[in-house]
């Protein structure tokens, strides 16, 4: 007997036969459904039987030529297979039962699929497809510890495999006929191809529950590591769960009416019962006000007992969108308890992971989509489900959907109908029904204008037969106050001209104000808390809650806003706001831009005055402001609107830049910050000292430290004008320059400018000493001195104790990156455990603090590599595969990504799987291309791909 097979032996003897391949079995006979089969099945127990059985078919396949070529393939095509079987057998203590499943269901496969050739040959390369999905484990058999997870693991993979060999037996036993086949082969190849992902996601996970099995038996080695791996695991534990979860912003709206047509439409395209290749998806499109959102919440309300999760997404731009995967994270439990709940990059690789994977039926709404490339990191990969979406934008609508659907205003019956139960008359007489038809002709059948139009009548108890005169009437008044509306513009501007006529006027300067807020969750918070100080008197009413909550009255009463009482906040309709633009005189229109810039003020902090470090207690106020400045600057740019106090608005971006640098959101950042330096006048102060620094800050993140140099310098002279030489506020700007040379490899210069940066904050007694401390250090790593890095990090007063906790309890994200630095010390030194404890720490924290953006990126590079060098492949893969996942997602990533896919093309070629290195290598290439050009003929090589990435990414 071999040495293999002794060992075999003995861990069956040592093992036992274990119950959960029972479980595997019984589901495996319902699939089949045939007893004799069974019995048949039964007669073949591994790879050897099966080729004598094959060698005995009569068929052979016609690309072949004889069925010698054909067993010679059969063979290496199922190696895989057979080393898996092997690895169950010894794992589960068997009988010959389980792997007789296998290879008896492979040669009943086989006979019934060799009676067409071309049926025999797409299955033999399916099965080939197949086998290279399984996970390699051969290199374990003699040494695989076995624990409750694996196990766990690999008889779900196990039951995977073989009740897809069940379902191919029953294809062919109930397609027995060429013609037959032809017809059903499709729906057969959508459950291979939905089989070979699932089967694909499962291997990764008995590949990485062995290594850390492997893991957990070294004493407390990677005790950190396996920790780590456990958290990021965490927000898979529901996808093998049916789920109920709906997350929808809106009520019914019992108003609805009609639009059976559309809703009918929507339901044939996006049927759950469908068997497709891909998530189906459909695209609603047309003109604002048509109704569009309140179809797509119909649909979804009416969904609910059709599928098992419905998500609704506001689109509107890549914040709101943000922040509604936020919320669907945690309404799905994928956000654990100590993880950033408030990281959107998070947030939605989770969710995304989550759709792909789920057994689960889901529907997932995109309302209101404006930008098709925010619209593109958002949209999920998986290939079941439902996709719909609205929007204005034809491009939009054709670019991502299968199908599109053009929504219309309402035809005329239809048009009476709605307006008739909006105003309460369920039998109207001849001349109501008149006057109805009537009102729906002046309105253009548009829904939006029609549901305004019936409050306001029902609420004034006005006469049908009235009504056309007032309206008229105003239509007038605004021909000669406005041009170059469309129709439906016109039409809606009326409409609400006869709405505004009457409201007091804290609510008009109100409703005025609230055009220049984001349309959605405006929360009160804002309104009260800003308006304190700065306001004019005008607008003392929002500093009372009981005189805001009177203006708002009318306001909701006229159904020109909505209110959310949960936690106060207030919206509006686009339209809405676009019409209310339209009623304020132009001259007016500073005054409730700067206002807004006030208001908006309270929810940031002061970041130019003085040297400070990250803010991170000010970040929920933060937040609830962000999404409105955003809109501030859109309505700026369209409405032409040029502030009265510019220094005060520059501020306001300056102040969201530096919230969204420290959440490193660097394409919106990058944005802001361009736009406070263009609003700034005097170049001579401070704030724009500090939004010169941050552009740099931007630039020298996203790996382009020439771009940084430059506006460090700048910054520098004006600092020094306004300061003097020896101000702390100068040792920040020489930070940033050093730390931009050292980036260029220029290390000589950056010691001397970071000494200098070191002698100023010692002279001032600055608390920030050990910003510089921590930076020299990581430069004297660069230069090659690992020992003097750690004599010059260890000067740090918060980090003099040298403790993970040291590091961990201040809070400051800085901090992690001190982590990271004595971590890249350690294994310099030669102390690999100390450097995977620390890494694996500083990858924690990164990921609870600031979520999943390039820093988590980098240290989960960190990681991954530390693993790779102690063979630990399976969970390297793992963990470069998440940190892909991420980097795709992020503005900027490609530099990342590009190195993590390189990575993975190296660790799959090593692993012999030639098909998914070079998919790898392919993806690797087109991300360095996108991100640097003049490198994409470079070679494929790791220095070449770790340039991509900064050397230290604090």
């Amino acid at each position: 007997m071999s040495q293999k097979g002794a060992v075999r032996d003995l861990l069956k003897e040592k093992r036992g036969t274990s119950p959960l391949w029972h479980r595997a079995l019984e589901r495996y006979k319902q699939e089949l459904d045939e007893t004799d089969d069974y019995q048949i099945i039964q007669e073949v127990h591994s790879l050897d039987d099966l080729l004598q059985h094959v060698g005995k078919l009569h068929a052979v396949p016609p690309r072949e030529g004889s069925t010698v070529v054909f067993l010679n393939r059969l063979g290496p095509k199922l190696k895989f297979v057979d080393d898996f079987s092997a690895i169950i057998a010894v794992c589960f203590g068997a009988n010959t039962t389980l792997t007789g499943l296998v290879w008896g269901s492979i040669r009943l496969i086989l006979m019934l699929a060799s009676s067409a050739g071309d049926s025999l040959q797409d299955i033999l390369d399916m099965l080939e497809e197949l086998s290279l999905t399984l996970p390699r484990l051969k290199v374990y058999e003699d040494t695989l510890p076995m624990n409750r997870d694996f196990e766990s693991s690999l008889v779900d993979l196990y039951s995977e495999v073989i009740c897809f060999y069940a379902r191919a037996i029953q294809f062919f036993r109930s397609h027995p006929h060429v013609l037959l086949q032809q017809h059903s082969w499709q729906k057969f190849r959508t459950d291979f191809t939905r089989t070979v992902l699932r089967i694909k996601r499962m291997s990764a996970t008995v590949e990485t529950e062995a290594d850390r099995a492997r893991m957990r038996g070294e004493k407390g080695r990677y005790k950190e590591v396996l920790e780590l791996m456990d958290a990021l695991s965490a927000g898979k534990a529901l996808e093998d769960t049916i789920t109920r979860f709906y997350h929808l912003p809106f009520a019914p709206n019992n108003k609805f009416r009609a639009r059976e047509d559309v809703l009918q439409d929507i339901q044939e395209t996006l049927d759950p019962d469908n068997i497709t290749s891909a998530a189906q998806s459909l695209a609603l499109f047309g003109m604002g006000g048509v109704g569009k959102t309140q179809i797509a919440m119909k649909f979804a309300h009416r969904s609910l007992e059709r599928y098992d999760v419905v998500l609704w997404i506001a689109a509107d731009n890549i914040i709101t969108m943000n922040q509604s995967f936020c919320e669907i994270a945690k309404g799905l439990q994928l956000i654990m308890k100590d993880e950033n709940s408030e990281d959107a990059t998070l947030a939605m690789v989770r969710v995304k992971n989550w759709l792909s994977a789920t057994k689960s039926s889901w529907l997932l709404i995109f309302d209101n989509v404006e930008d098709l490339s925010t619209l593109r990191l958002a949209w999920p990969t998986s290939t079941r489900g439902a996709i719909l979406l609205t929007t204005r934008d034809f491009y939009a609508a054709n670019s991502l959907a299968n199908k599109s659907l053009q929504v219309q205003p309402f035809d005329e019956d239809a048009g009476v109908k709605v307006l008739l139960h909006l105003v309460g008359i369920d039998e109207p007489t001849t001349s109501e029904a008149q006057h109805a038809r009537a009102i729906n002709c002046a309105l253009g059948g548009l829904p939006l204008a029609l549901g305004q139009i019936g409050g306001f009548i029902r609420n004034r108890r006005l006469p049908l037969k009235d009504f056309l005169t007032l309206y008229e009437r105003n239509a007038d008044r605004i021909d000669t106050k406005k041009s170059g509306f469309t129709d439906y513009e016109h039409t809606l501007s009326t409409v609400w001209e006869v709405s505004f006529a009457k409201l007091p006027l804290d609510s008009t300067k109100l409703l005025h104000l609230l055009a220049f807020f984001n349309p959605d969750a405006i929360h009160e918070q804002i309104l009260l808390n800003g308006s304190q100080e700065g306001l004019n008197d005008e607008f003392a009413f929002l500093q009372d809650e009981i005189d805001l909550c009177e203006a708002e009255e009318p306001l909701l009463r006229g159904a020109l806003i909505n209110k959310m009482e949960e936690e106060p906040s207030l919206s509006i309709h686009r339209l809405m706001q676009s019409s209310t633009m339209r009623a304020i005189p132009d001259s007016e229109h500073v005054i409730y831009f700067d206002t807004a810039v006030r208001l908006l003020s309270w929810g940031f902090p002061n970041t130019w005055n003085q040297d400070i470090g990250h803010q991170i207690q000010t970040w929920e106020k933060c937040e609830k402001c962000l999404p409105h400045i955003h809109h501030l600057t859109k309505m700026a740019r369209q409405y032409n609107v040029v502030s009265k106090d510019l220094q005060s608005y520059g501020e306001l971006l300056l102040r969201c830049s530096w919230y969204l640098y420290e959440r490193e959101m660097y394409d919106v950042c990058r944005k802001l910050v361009d736009a406070a330096l263009n609003t700034f006048q005097d170049k001579r102060t401070l704030a724009y000292a500090s939004a010169l620094d941050l552009s740099g800050l931007v630039e020298l993140d996203l790996n382009k430290p020439e771009s940084a140099l430059e506006p460090f310098e700048i910054a520098l002279s004006i600092r020094k004008a306004a300061l003097g030489s020896h101000d702390p506020l100068i040792a920040f700007s020489l930070n940033n320059i050093a730390l931009a040379y050292t980036e260029m490899g220029k290390l000589d210069e950056a010691y001397e400018v970071h000494q200098e940066a070191i002698n100023i904050r010692l002279r001032n007694n600055s608390d920030r000493i050990g910003n510089s401390y921590s930076n020299m250090s990581s430069l004297l790593l660069r230069m090659g001195k690992p020992n003097e890095a750690e004599e010059m990090l260890a000067k740090c007063p918060s980090l003099k104790d040298f403790t993970d906790e040291t590091f961990l309890n201040t809070g400051n994200p800085r901090f992690s990156g001190d982590m990271v630095l004595l971590s890249r010390i350690r294994l310099r030194q030669g102390r690999f455990d100390d450097a995977m404890r620390l890494a694996s720490k500083a990858l924690t924290f990164r990921q609870k603090l600031l979520g999943n953006r390039l820093k988590t990126c980098d240290s989960l590079y960190d990681v991954a590599s530390l693993l790779c060098r102690q063979d630990k492949k399976a969970s390297t893969i793992d963990l470069l595969n998440q940190l892909a996942a991420i980097a795709e997602t992020l503005p900027g990533g490609e530099g990342q990504l590009a190195r993590a896919n390189y990575k993975l093309s190296v660790l799959y070629d090593q692993r012999g799987d030639s098909n998914q290195s070079h998919t790898y290598k392919e993806q690797a290439l087109e991300a360095r291309a996108r991100f640097r050009p003049q490198a994409k003929d470079a070679p494929f090589e790791e220095d070449e791909f770790s340039k991509l990435c900064l050397w230290m990414l604090w």
